[in-house]
């Protein structure tokens, strides 16, 4: 009985310890870049010894995977949620803004170092990527279908979407420096995507 206790009680530890790890990269990559954050730099400031990192990750790459893993899970399940209780488009896309708000410095930080990223960890993006696609595109699709948005390809509605989001993120030093690009321009692009989709007879 104390021997199972025990290892119950190393488990939730463990659990723990990997979590901390997480959350604290998420912050170093997010304030010092994906690719200048050492292992030693999580370690110091998770306040844990750099084995310890090791212990749970035999890599970077595979903590930076666990990162963008952690990201993507958080922001997928919520969608998922609101598109199986048929919400409106605007609804996804409101959820969506607030997922990638939560994760904003760190994700701005996956979009413009993307290409110098591990191929692993660009297919562990990419799978999220198309994940969050698969979720927004299931309520645009349902909007078409009654009229309510113009019957555009559904990649396109995507790949609009998404873009107009990085485009702002990317260039957060000219739109909103110092501040939360999502927070001061989220709502606006939400209203501007959502025009150019609805369809004129709706507008009017």
């Amino acid at each position: 009985m104390q021997k199972t206790q025990f290892k119950t009680q190393r488990k939730v530890q463990k659990d723990q310890t990997r979590k901390l790890i997480i959350e604290t990269a998420f912050g170093q990559f997010a304030q010092n870049g994906i690719i200048t954050t050492r292992t030693v730099d999580i370690a110091n400031a998770a306040k844990v010894s750099h084995g310890t990192v090791f212990a749970h990750f035999s890599t970077q790459e595979e903590l930076l995977n666990a990162v963008i893993e952690e990201l993507g899970d958080r922001i997928t399940t919520r969608l998922h949620e609101l598109v199986a209780c048929n919400t409106t488009l605007r609804e996804v896309l409101q959820a969506h803004l607030k997922g990638l708000k939560e994760f904003e410095d760190f994700y701005t930080r996956l979009v413009i170092e993307s290409r110098l990223l591990p191929k692993s960890s660009r297919n562990v993006l990419t799978l999220i990527q198309s994940s969050i696609s698969f979720h927004i595109c299931q309520a645009a699709d349902r909007e078409i279908k009654i009229g309510s948005i113009n019957p555009y390809p559904i990649h396109l509605l995507f790949n609009t979407w998404i873009g107009l989001i990085h485009y702002y993120l990317t260039n957060n030093d000219l739109f909103a420096p110092e501040e939360s690009v999502l927070e001061r321009y989220g709502q606006e692009l939400l209203e501007h995507y959502m025009s150019m989709i609805t369809t004129k007879a709706l507008i009017t």
